[in-house]
């Protein structure tokens, strides 16, 4: 395939995650409908079906964008610093900011565990953030032996419901400053 042909396939595939994830915020996933989509992202219907199975394999690609580049954020914030726990604050905040993306609360936390399930929702989440915050935890805990995992997904369930009410309008501050008395008090624990 040429270049030219591999971009315009690459710029069809993005235009219908970009349509379908302006669709899934506006009106969610059930009230989208696929000819909404092909409409919105300029292409017909064939090419929707050549890019993905399905709506549901669409919807799985703009979740897991929308998980990468919460990755991304947390890496980017978290990398210029060097104490472990400096650095899982910094993620915190980075994790924080990119939840306030238009509609990625409610399609990272909400509409995806019902529609991809829980154990796949899971499994972009660990590739994405949970990364970051495993890596974290296990600088900070070195101690924490078989403890990481379930930390690690304790506290990342932690992160998204404090995601949550802050986009319902709960005060920000006081989750950020939550997140660092749990892991002060891991830390705390772990090391006596």
């Amino acid at each position: 395939m040429s270049r030219s042909n591999r971009e315009r396939t690459e710029q069809t595939r993005q235009a219908l995650i970009d349509a379908g994830r302006r669709l899934f915020v506006e009106k969610g996933y059930a009230e989208t409908a696929t000819p909404e989509i092909v409409a919105a992202a300029g292409v017909t219907r064939g090419a929707l079906y050549h890019h993905f199975e399905d709506k549901r394999a669409l919807f799985r690609a703009v979740i897991e964008c929308e998980a990468k580049a919460v990755g991304e954020a947390i890496e980017a914030r978290s990398a210029s610093y060097d104490a472990p726990r400096a650095t899982l604050i910094a993620g915190a905040s980075a994790y924080f900011d990119a939840m306030r993306a238009e509609g990625r609360t409610r399609l990272l936390l909400i509409e995806a565990p019902a529609v991809l399930g829980l154990s796949a929702t899971a499994a972009i989440d660990a590739e994405n953030a949970e990364a970051t915050l495993r890596a974290g935890l296990a600088a900070m805990l070195p101690k924490a032996g078989a403890m990481l995992e379930p930390l690690t997904s304790l506290l990342s369930a932690a992160f998204d419901r404090a995601a949550i009410a802050i986009e319902a309008g709960a005060e920000r501050r006081h989750y950020e400053q939550a997140i660092a008395v749990l892991l002060d008090g891991l830390a705390d624990h772990l090391w006596r």
